[in-house]
């Protein structure tokens, strides 16, 4: 499942963050590259360990928390901590997998990447190129969206960044471990999630709505893992 969720953070938040951003050190991004990704990557990134990116990473993580839309498909049971990327004066990143486990910096603890988050900072018109594209189950998808919306997609998928060829784009991006590991289970838990609350909100007594809230949660008992 590739899903575009709009407005995760409101336009006043992403000023503000861009600010903190635009001030903090940018390093050479192959610092967080696998072997095979290095080799195509040419980005910038902010460190780990910086006070701004670990605050904005923080607020981030909230909103996340308070999103519904994020919460019902990403069926979170770890979040990475986000990083921040930009890319400028032709840079790209080539086609690519990202790795299937990630060690969060300084801790003992890693997480497995079931899904690939993208987090937009910068306005379509304020850059030419920079597309994410990602290569769906059901064919090549290129995605742009308005700063403050994010895209979510399968850890598993092929995907790479067109080079930006006027102004800069900066992104934060970040990996989840969801408590449904399959993709196709989470799609079908997200839609069926979708449609109950539909019913609920055209017809509340109907008792479809309890009937499926059932199969909803027997379902998650089968496939969850804690």
């Amino acid at each position: 499942m590739l899903l575009h969720i709009p407005e995760v953070l409101a336009a006043s938040d992403v000023t503000r963050f861009r600010t903190l951003l635009d001030q903090a050190e940018w390093v050479d991004g192959r610092v967080t590259a696998g072997p095979q990704s290095a080799r195509t990557k040419d980005n910038q990134q902010i460190s780990e360990d910086n006070p701004a990116a670990k605050e904005i990473g923080g607020l981030i993580l909230d909103a996340l928390q308070s999103n519904a839309m994020f919460m019902s498909a990403a069926l979170p049971l770890r979040v990475f901590p986000p990083l921040f990327n930009r890319y400028q004066g032709g840079q790209s990143f080539g086609t690519h997998v990202d790795n299937a486990i990630r060690q969060v910096a300084g801790t003992p603890h890693r997480i497995r990447t079931d899904l690939s988050a993208t987090l937009f900072l910068t306005d379509p018109g304020d850059y030419e190129g920079g597309e994410l594209i990602v290569e769906d189950t059901y064919g090549v998808q290129t995605i742009k969206l308005p700063a403050g919306h994010l895209v979510l997609y399968p850890g598993t998928s092929l995907h790479h960044v067109r080079p930006v060829t006027r102004g800069a784009r900066v992104s934060s991006f970040f990996w989840i471990q969801s408590m449904v590991r399959d993709d196709g289970r989470r799609t079908m838990l997200f839609d069926m999630d979708m449609a109950i609350q539909r019913i609920a909100q055209e017809s509340p007594s109907h008792p479809s709505v309890v009937q499926l809230t059932g199969v909803y949660h027997n379902l998650m008992r089968q496939w969850a893992e804690l």
